[in-house]
């Protein structure tokens, strides 16, 4: 991955306003996308499945009168008079005959009707509440429509009652920035200026991310023309894409300037750059995209889109620092070089890192004291979905929602709908008035406001009014009471019963991502260990990194319920309201930080292992890999701190909780994880850090987040000497498996266009070295260039330039099909058709004819043309031999791999191969290596031709001796 990262970067560096002109063509196509297809967000917390759910979308068909969009108009009389006095029922019956003229309203319900009344009117008669139903749902809700409905009310204000609308219609205020935000990008401006001391470099980050989340936000804004995405979705993406945007950026340009400061050229420093900070960024990025992601876990739509959209907006950031980012960097060119001032001395990391690590106990126990301390007011966490509730104090649908709760009582806020479905009752009257008679006596219930069939009477409901609101515990203990007396009910009267209305949707909504936080967090730990596994190639760092995590997040879960719920430093938040945390907090909560807690321990760790790669000594890896990436790792989490803390003080309601806790979680996790307790654990553990079980280490793929292709590419760049362009360049290779060594010792150069043929008894390893050199088979030691490219860390490239000829269990020839067949099918994968004409495949056929017959007449044998339909099964060895040598040319390698070239039925059809190879090769540039048991078998001696001698039981004696 890093050779690939390298390539792209120096490309984008050096081809500045190509890349500049490519994005600011994304950025244009997506805004004209934004306008022409966006249709604006829509909050419908809707989980299919649960029995509020399927119960309230059934409504919608049996009783729309009860599923639809509704609004509310809540009326409370002046002091010293009463909502039934005849002058409120004028005002109020104005108002009612107001609202029905309202384009969009469907139906008004006057407090007065016999059947609302009980649910209407507050017993001190000081408050009623008229309802009203609207058309279409809560995307259609314009604020035109809000403005009519509000009107509506002015003879009720120039009277002195009081009026304000509330309901569904009035939820849909969405998430809105203020001027604090900005203050967040600010701070890591002044940030990146102290860590650079340079404005030019410090301005580079915030640019790139500010291009990512323009782009992001046009992509998830043409989404909502497509997806039901919620309003709190794009201002989360915000959220995460501006912070790690920023850091992504800030490790690329950090190490890029590291490398100018030791004298490299900006075009080479920016391929490393990208290729090293790159290859972390890539590995961190797709950490979080993967968590966010699985929120499908909890098996909620509207909060997968949410993970989706959150992931998106990290892609976006990742993309944008590996091209746009260099591109910059490109135009900046020299101007970045550091000074000798501002290059940091590492002094005080140093000092930290050694005063951490000289009682390592004594530090881990502090760490994890404190976060478990932190943790423990967990234990009140409560969850509920949002309501007018939790809107901003002064809107209209607080005021109302604070009004129902003060005259009518706060279940007046959260009703719920019992329903009944009595299309196979004989009395459905009978059977409504038997459960609505249970429903009264059920502890939690204040009231029932309504309980009648609908007009098909095969639908019954009887709306029951908690003495709770809707976000209170209590309410979700009285909708479990009902649902357990349901059976009882089904089985007297013959009807099913459910529960539903939004109050019981929210409820449902809750428990079943509270049900999800378990298997959601299995996956996650279990991913950071075997991805931190993969990475180290260490068993205890993942464990650490994992417990680390852990620690930080339940400190997180602490801090908000300590703050949202008990209310400590509500004015240093701005928190006007204490109550249950928005439902999905956890899982989100936990998704966000384990990506970032992984980026952090990816970019600390992997500077450690590189020093104990490069010395061996533990403790000075830890000192040393900490002096070198703690700086950069302080600087990140700052600006992270600071963006999610901009979300706090003047954010929206819902969006506020999870910027802090994201902002507590950022801290503990930077400042006392990593900084403290990884270099603590490391310390103590010495050597043991960096163990892996050698069976599991064969197991585990290798993924080289550590630009070590990188690195070893610069080690190896004039090798094996300045220029080179042989096709095999090949030093020390040794290969063993458990059984014994396969090939040891083998070092070899072949100049481009000759031909190399190694030999040696069966079992000597021939097969396993062709296989090597076409950079399809891994080696133990030892050095390999193969067509200018490095093995093993360069095997894509090296596949794309050797081809093999038929190698037997590893690309057989078809004995079932015919020669015309296996020509066709290879060409139909080199162009990627469906259909080859027999024009492309008779010169295909003709090339190994001719190659054939001028063999044999060189040799004077007689030869027959191989026609094209003969079965691969009738063929001779030696023609197919040929056809798998044709077909693996058809590819214009730059080297050719031919592997038993001995393997014949007669010794002269040895040197017809040889012959028939020649004349194939005439032409081209390819280089040829071949296998033979015997050197008697191999071609004459000519100058372009090299021997390769292999012999496993005289490696083994000499390794005897």
């Amino acid at each position: 991955m890093s050779s690939s990262l390298y390539e792209l970067g120096r490309r984008c560096f050096l081809r500045p306003g190509r890349v500049l002109l490519a994005w600011f063509l994304v950025a244009l196509i997506g805004a004209g996308a934004a306008l022409a297809l966006g249709d604006g967000t829509r909050d419908e917390f809707d989980v299919p499945g649960t029995e509020a759910n399927d119960a309230f979308v059934d409504l919608g068909r049996t009783f729309p009168e009860l599923s639809g969009l509704t609004a509310y108009a809540v009326v409370v009389a002046p002091d010293g008079t009463s909502i039934e006095s005849p002058t409120s029922k004028a005002l109020v019956g104005r108002t009612v005959a107001a609202l029905e003229r309202v384009d969009g309203v469907t139906s008004v319900t006057s407090p007065y009707d016999e059947l609302a009344r009980a649910a209407s009117i507050s017993r001190d008669d000081r408050a009623a509440q008229i309802q009203v139903s609207l058309a279409g749902d809560l995307g259609g809700v314009t604020e035109r429509l809000k403005s009519d409905l509000q009107q509506t009310g002015t003879s009720l204000d120039d009277a002195g009652y009081t009026v304000a609308f509330g309901g569904d219609a009035f939820s849909n205020t969405g998430p809105k920035l203020s001027i604090i935000e900005v203050i967040g990008v600010v701070v890591a401006l002044v940030v990146l200026y102290r860590m650079f001391r340079s404005w030019r470099a410090a301005f580079l980050p915030i640019i790139t991310a500010l291009v990512g989340v323009v782009v992001t936000m046009e992509l998830l804004w043409t989404a909502t023309g497509f997806l039901t995405i919620s309003s709190t979705a794009p201002l989360l993406a915000l959220m995460i894409g501006l912070a790690v945007g920023i850091d992504y950026a800030l490790f690329i340009v950090s190490r890029h300037r590291e490398l100018m400061a030791d004298g490299i050229p900006a075009d080479e420093a920016v391929g490393r750059a990208v290729a090293t900070a790159g290859s972390a960024v890539v590995f961190a990025g797709v950490t979080v995209m993967i968590a966010l992601v699985g929120l499908f876990v909890a098996g909620i739509p509207f909060l997968t889109v949410m993970g989706i959209s959150g992931a998106v907006s990290v892609a976006v950031a990742v993309a944008v620092a590996l091209t746009l980012l260099p591109a910059l960097l490109g135009r900046a060119g020299d101007r970045l070089q550091p000074t000798a001032k501002e290059k940091p001395a590492g002094g005080f990391s140093r000092r930290w890192v050694r005063l951490t690590t000289r009682f390592p106990a004594v530090a881990m126990v502090v760490v994890v004291g404190v976060l478990a301390v932190g943790t423990l007011p967990v234990k009140d966490l409560q969850l509920a979905l949002p309501d007018n509730g939790s809107a901003p104090t002064g809107s209209t649908q607080r005021e109302a929602y604070d009004l129902v709760d003060q005259h009518l009582g706060p279940g007046y806020n959260g009703p719920l709908l019992v329903k009944l479905d009595v299309i196979t009752s004989n009395d459905p009257l009978g059977v409504v008035d038997d459960v609505e008679r249970d429903l009264r006596a059920t502890k939690g219930v204040e009231t029932i406001g309504l309980a009648t069939p609908n007009r098909s009477a095969d639908t019954a409901v009887i709306q029951v009014i908690p003495t709770t609101g809707p976000a209170s515990p209590q309410t979700a203990d009285l909708v479990q009471r009902i649902r357990a007396e349901a059976p009882r009910w089904e089985q007297e009267h013959g009807v099913d019963v459910s529960v539903t209305g939004l109050t019981a949707v929210g409820i449902d909504v809750s428990e079943r991502l509270q049900d999800a936080l378990l298997p959601f967090g299995l996956l996650v730990v279990g991913l950071s260990v075997l991805l931190l596994m993969v990475v180290f190639r260490s068993l205890l760092i993942p464990l650490k990194a994992t417990l680390g995590f852990l620690l930080s997040t339940g400190a997180a879960f602490g801090a908000v319920v300590a703050v949202f719920q008990w209310g400590w430093l509500a004015d240093l938040v701005h928190l006007q309201d204490t109550g249950p945390l928005i439902s999905f907090l956890p899982i989100l909560l936990m998704a966000v930080l384990f990506g970032l807690s992984m980026d952090y321990e990816v970019f600390l760790v992997s500077r450690m292992k590189e020093e104990y790669v490069r010395t061996g000594d533990p403790d000075e890896a830890i000192v040393e890999g900490f002096v070198g990436s703690s700086r950069v790792v302080t600087a990140a989490a700052v600006i992270m701190l600071a963006v999610f803390a901009a979300f706090v003080p003047e954010g929206d309601e819902n969006i506020k909780p999870i910027a802090f806790a994201l902002a507590v979680g950022v801290f503990a996790d930077a400042f006392l994880v990593r900084m403290l307790f990884v270099p603590s654990v490391m310390r103590f553990a010495g050597h043991r850090s960096w163990w892996l079980p050698r069976w599991l280490a064969t197991r585990l793929p290798h993924v080289d987040v550590e630009g070590e292709a990188l690195h070893r590419r610069v080690e190896l760049e004039t090798w094996p000497r300045p220029h080179s362009t042989a096709a095999v360049s090949a030093a020390g290779l040794t290969l063993a498996t458990p059984e014994g060594i396969v090939y040891n010792d083998v070092t070899v150069e072949l100049p481009a266009g000759e031909w190399l043929v190694v030999h040696g008894p069966s079992g000597s390893g021939k097969t396993a070295l062709l296989l090597t050199f076409a950079g399809r088979m891994a080696f133990d030691e030892g050095r390999l260039r193969v067509t200018g490219h490095l093995l093993p860390q360069e095997a894509r490239d090296v596949r794309r330039k050797v081809s093999l000829a038929e190698f037997r269990d590893v690309n057989d020839l078809d004995p079932n099909l015919t020669v015309d067949q296996h020509v066709a099918e290879r060409l139909s994968i080199r162009t990627l058709g469906l259909w080859v004409s027999r024009s492309k495949v008779a010169p295909v056929r003709g090339l190994m004819n001719e190659a054939l017959e001028a063999a044999h007449v060189e040799h004077g044998l007689p030869f027959t043309d191989v026609d094209g339909s003969t079965l691969v099964s009738d063929l001779s060895r030696l023609e197919r031999k040929t056809l798998g040598i044709v077909l693996a040319l058809l590819a214009r390698p730059e080297v050719l791999v031919v592997d038993d070239a001995d393997d014949l039925r007669a010794t002269e059809h040895v040197d017809l191969l040889w012959s028939t190879l020649a004349h194939l090769l005439e032409d081209r540039p390819t280089a040829l290596v071949a296998s033979v048991q015997s050197a008697t078998s191999a071609p004459a001696p000519s100058p372009r031709l090299h021997l390769l001698e292999l012999d496993t039981r005289r490696t083994l004696d000499e390794l005897m001796i």
